[in-house]
């Protein structure tokens, strides 16, 4: 679990110009966000919700509580509990979620929390840069409509190329959207 942002003018780490012309990069009239909250199931599946701005602990509680609902219908039928490992970040770790973990124990969902300082243990960490260096690099975006159907395709683009299963988490109706045009399209689907 994790959470990353996007702007509307991606960074450039790669570029040039013919000899003799200046290098350059147009920009859009004014900057915007779109926010992630991801849950990476390495090698199988991402779900993750997308949101305008930044994301908070409310947003963070709602996509969680929807995990360990999944969490509870595998706990049940196999009796495998569900591990999500994430940061220390704030939104992870507030007094409205330390509220809401005892429940979500019970449900068969287990929060593990990496030692500060330590993003790199965090596997959705590389996901996360996969898509911003090879799938947005060097993209600007007019407006958040632009951006959030960019990420959408660029987050697509790198489950294709790394072979698992996306959906998004929709934050408006508490639900998984798997519609082809949003999610991957996996042989045997």
């Amino acid at each position: 679990m994790d959470e990353t942002g996007f702007e509307s003018w991606s960074p450039v780490s790669y570029s040039w110009a013919n000899m003799g012309e200046q290098k350059r990069q147009e920009q859009t009239h004014c900057r915007r966000r779109v926010s992630l909250l991801g849950l990476w199931e390495p090698g199988q599946r991402m779900t993750y919700g997308l949101s305008f701005g930044g994301v908070d602990s409310k947003t963070y509680i709602q996509l969680m509580r929807w995990q360990a609902q999944q969490a509870q219908t595998l706990f049940r039928r196999n009796g495998v509990i569900t591990v999500v490992v994430q940061d220390n970040a704030s939104i992870h770790t507030s007094w409205a979620v330390r509220a809401e973990v005892p429940q979500w124990q019970k449900q068969g969902l287990c929060l593990c929390q990496l030692p500060k300082y330590c993003s790199e243990m965090n596997l959705i960490e590389g996901e996360w840069h996969q898509v911003k260096a090879h799938h947005i690099r060097g993209q600007m975006f007019d407006d958040h409509y632009e951006l959030a159907v960019g990420v959408i395709a660029a987050i697509r683009e790198r489950a294709d190329a790394a072979d698992y299963k996306v959906a998004r988490f929709n934050f408006n109706t508490g639900r998984v959207i798997r519609s082809p045009l949003l999610t991957t399209r996996h042989r045997g689907d």
